[in-house]
């Protein structure tokens, strides 16, 4: 059989999608990867940046170094696709066909949907870290800031990599300790969840861990505005949290051309079937990474177990086969927690994290929801592991489904069955 494979997105799903797709395609099929640049960022590094961890340079690199021969790399934006006759429209008026697609071009901020989060005070005392521009303001403004009220806002959720915000809350506690300042800034931590995650035992882990670190939580916190003149966050249910320095994580949303297309939701994520990453009422289009509205965590693990799901789904599915492999939603994220400390923590659908270990071949067992030097140490090794291995398409020693090797039951606290979002607070047109 041969056929048009065409990639849109060549991010972290995108590019491993496409490059494990090669190996294992005939030459019969070709396969056309796209996007806006050649530009490819490493955005768990963006966390790290304003805390001098890492500079720009090292999480940057040029996409066409990871796209692998064979496949055609081309830069445009895509406007939109028609699916009556199998062709993405792009800007300026080009068409490119296709016999199957697949999208994965991620997630991005909007910051203007919040009215007053890119007024006067943008990047003057309200900064995001989900950004390479914003992550490097903040690293700016952090090395002069000198005490007051410390905000940290997630505005909506679903969010990339959920436990980010935490992070950066855990790692600035640590960052104000070390210059011995940590007195002098009050920190908040302000979420629209009922809780400091989305899974009740890992809630209440991470937030005792706030607790111990003397972080205010503030939970159901719906923000409707920001009050630049009081220099304020203000909900929709008029509570007001002050601030002198906001480190907000914007409303994310998918890309214009999903919802123009019809087949987004109201975020424009792509509304696929959450084990066959299949789109919804369309047999040749499938979406990965953070372009989905799978009910799991948009983070790279996820785009990472759903791509090795993926891969052998699509062989099966071009060939005529039922598509036997079911993926369960498998996340796991290594969490900074300052002072050389993380913990890890792995989870699915049905299977909220639990405490025990983490089996992992030649480095030893890794715990879970605990602290500890060599947790944090996995986290810095990723980089190395993203840039030489993940996005290749190489096959790493991480089962892509979820086991319970090593986990310990918590009957205390209810399990649940899936990722729990904060809703929508207001309708927008795709």
């Amino acid at each position: 059989m041969m056929g048009k494979l065409l990639v849109l997105g060549a991010g972290t799903a995108g590019t491993m999608v496409a490059n494990k797709l090669r190996q294992q395609l005939t030459d019969d099929w070709t396969i056309t990867i796209v996007d806006q640049d050649d530009t490819h960022h490493y955005q768990p590094g963006y966390l790290m940046l304003p805390f001098g961890t890492y500079t720009p340079k090292q999480i940057v690199r040029r996409r066409s170094r990871f796209i692998g021969d064979g496949i055609d790399l081309r830069f445009g934006t895509a406007d939109r696709i028609d699916t009556e006759r199998s062709v993405v429209e792009m800007r300026g008026g080009e068409t490119l066909p296709y016999d199957q697609l697949v999208i994965a071009t991620g997630a991005g901020i909007h910051p203007e949907e919040t009215p007053g989060m890119m007024e006067e005070e943008w990047q003057r005392s309200v900064f995001d870290f989900y950004s390479l521009e914003g992550a490097t303001a903040l690293r700016d403004k952090l090395k002069t800031f000198t005490g007051g009220r410390l905000v940290v806002h997630i505005t909506e959720m679903p969010i990339k990599c959920p436990v980010a915000p935490l992070e950066f809350a855990f790692l600035a506690d640590d960052h104000f300790t070390e210059r011995g300042i940590r007195d002098a800034v009050d920190i908040t931590y302000v979420t629209p969840l009922d809780g400091a995650f989305t899974k009740p035992v890992a809630s209440t882990h991470l937030g005792g861990m706030l607790s111990d670190r003397n972080i205010n939580l503030e939970t159901d916190f719906m923000v409707e505005r920001i009050d630049n003149d009081a220099k304020a966050l203000v909900s929709y249910d008029e509570r007001e949290i002050p601030f002198d320095l906001l480190v907000t994580v914007p409303l994310h949303m998918g890309a214009e051309f999903v919802g123009r297309s019809g087949l987004g939701d109201e975020l424009r994520f792509v509304k696929v079937d959450k084990h066959t990453l299949q789109a919804v009422g369309h047999d040749n289009i499938f979406a990965l990474g953070d372009a989905s509205n799978i009910p799991a965590s948009k983070a790279g693990s996820v785009a990472h177990f759903a791509a090795e799901i993926f891969t052998e789904n699509f062989l099966d599915h071009i060939a005529g086969r039922p598509m036997a492999k079911s993926f369960d939603g498998h996340a796991n994220c290594f969490v900074e927690s300052g002072a050389g400390k993380g913990l890890l923590i792995d989870f699915n659908y049905d299977t909220q994290p639990l405490p025990g270990t983490y089996p992992l071949a030649g480095v030893g067992p890794l715990a879970l929801l605990k602290e500890s030097r060599l947790n944090h140490i996995g986290k810095l090794a990723f980089r190395w592991i993203y840039w030489h291995m993940l996005l290749p398409g190489r096959r790493l020693p991480v089962p892509a489904l979820m086991s319970m090797r090593g986990k310990l039951p918590a009957p205390e606290i209810p399990q649940t069955t899936g990722e729990t979002f904060a809703q929508p607070q207001k309708e927008r047109t795709p």
